[in-house]
């Protein structure tokens, strides 16, 4: 049996909308994978530490307030620092297109701006989760 993909999407930040964030965390696990959810307001540090102490394969960030490119290059960083790197992030949300060429700078793997169609993202989840 194939192992499930382990995805933490998490809300960073002052954000307060998690509505979107609750629907593709359902529409993953009928994608087949586990995720869990760690809520709205979460800092760097508890996203890293839920990811350390879940073992996940992805972490996906859901952003709608426009602040995705300081919070990703943070975490990416704290991720470094921490020698977690390894750990997929993908965002999702609230991305303008002039945005993603920086987002994949800063080391970003999936960019999922609104409107994605889950089946798309999911695949590309299983997509590249293999040839890492």
């Amino acid at each position: 049996m194939e192992k499930k993909i382990r995805i933490l999407v998490a809300k960073p930040g002052l954000d307060g909308h998690d509505r979107g964030a609750k629907v593709v965390a359902q529409a993953l696990r009928d994608g087949g994978m586990e995720v869990i959810y760690t809520g709205l307001h979460q800092t760097i540090d508890q996203i890293i530490h839920a990811a350390i102490q879940e073992d996940v394969d992805v972490i996906g960030l859901s952003i709608m307030s426009g602040a995705h490119l300081p919070i990703c290059e943070k975490l990416k960083n704290e991720m470094k620092k921490r020698k977690v790197d390894d750990i997929m992030v993908i965002v999702g949300g609230v991305i303008p297109k002039r945005d993603i060429p920086k987002l994949r700078q800063i080391g970003i793997e999936g960019i999922f701006p609104g409107g994605t169609p889950f089946d798309e993202s999911i695949r590309w989840i299983k997509e590249h989760i293999k040839t890492r």
